[in-house]
């Protein structure tokens, strides 16, 4: 009986949604609806800004522009799912749709972290070693941790992705989020999963959580040359160069650490618990971005500006 309970291959996996609040789904995603407004067409704007304006095509920007490609595929990731839950109820995903998107976010859940520390080491050479900045942060470099950054994630994800069609299932697959996470199908295989887990954790252990230590060690760095600096205008004014990095990394870190602490030590958490920091992981980042970096950054701003047409503005008023 055990036996006769346990497929090797199942071809759909079940969606949950908000368990519960199925006859409140069309008003549920009226937020996440707004969530995906701004995150697209925020990003897709400070694509076009930095694409249309000359004195943006710099290494800072390029940078900028490859976060706001990660949070737009992060967002996109999510949206098929999301609609078909929401929308239409149809709460159904192939498994091998189920392992394209979860491939897909976690790719770019890696891509975003890595982009975020080549940002923080742009800012580390900008306020420690100005005098060298153009010599070392040059776009030829800046081209090649791109590729580096878009490759990283996605190459080391395939084999635990692929893995996962080979392992038996016990009963069908009922997931309790609205997209497809590793995490959460590989709890539902019936074998041994032990190297799923190990080259799991040992990729977010070498990837995110090294990531985020570099970051802290480039930021160390900064307030020691900061707090150096003559006098206090000095050390604000340099420090503002850092202020939308630094709230990009803590939107995207912040989260992220959360949902993996609630996957750790909170199994026998409420499962809206689980529902609300995955959701806040996927959503809050790619939205808050372009709304960050529109609001610190006065050279976006006043790109922005421009680019709707609002030229009779005074844009030294926005400073």
């Amino acid at each position: 009986m055990v036996l006769s309970n346990i497929t090797h291959f199942s071809p759909m996996c079940y969606l949950s949604g908000f368990p519960g609040l199925e006859a409140f789904e069309h008003w549920i995603f009226i937020p996440f609806f707004l969530m995906y407004l701004v995150a697209i067409s925020g990003n897709c704007l400070i694509l076009m800004i930095i694409k249309t304006s000359p004195r943006l095509h710099t290494p800072m920007y390029y940078l900028l522009s490859l976060l706001a490609l990660t949070d737009l595929g992060l967002s996109v990731s999510t949206l098929p799912t999301m609609v078909g839950i929401f929308w239409f109820n149809y709460h159904g995903i192939y498994f091998g749709a189920c392992q394209i998107q979860m491939f897909c976010i976690h790719s770019f859940s890696f891509m975003e972290s890595a982009v975020l520390l080549v940002m923080s080491f742009d800012r580390f050479v900008a306020i420690c070693h100005p005098l060298r900045y153009s010599a070392i942060i040059t776009v030829e470099r800046v081209m090649r941790a791109g590729l580096c950054v878009i490759l990283r994630g996605p190459v080391a994800l395939i084999p635990i992705v692929l893995l996962l069609k080979d392992f038996p299932y016990c009963g069908p697959l009922i997931l309790s989020h609205s997209f497809c996470l590793h995490q959460e199908v590989i709890h539902l295989a019936c074998v041994d999963t032990t190297f799923n887990n190990l080259y799991g954790l040992s990729l977010v252990v070498f990837t995110v959580m090294l990531d985020l230590v570099l970051i802290a060690l480039s930021y160390g760095f900064i307030l020691y040359t900061v707090a150096g600096l003559a006098s206090q205008e000095e050390q604000i004014r340099a420090f503002q160069t850092c202020t939308s990095h630094l709230c990009a990394v803590l939107v995207f870190f912040v989260p992220m650490t959360g949902l993996s602490l609630v996957h750790r030590f909170g199994k026998h958490a409420p499962p809206a618990v689980h529902l609300l920091m995955a959701n806040i992981y996927l959503f809050v980042p790619p939205m808050l971005n372009p709304v960050i970096y529109s609001i610190k950054t006065k050279e976006i701003r006043r790109a922005i500006i421009r680019f709707l047409g609002f030229r009779k503005v005074n844009s030294e008023s926005w400073g």
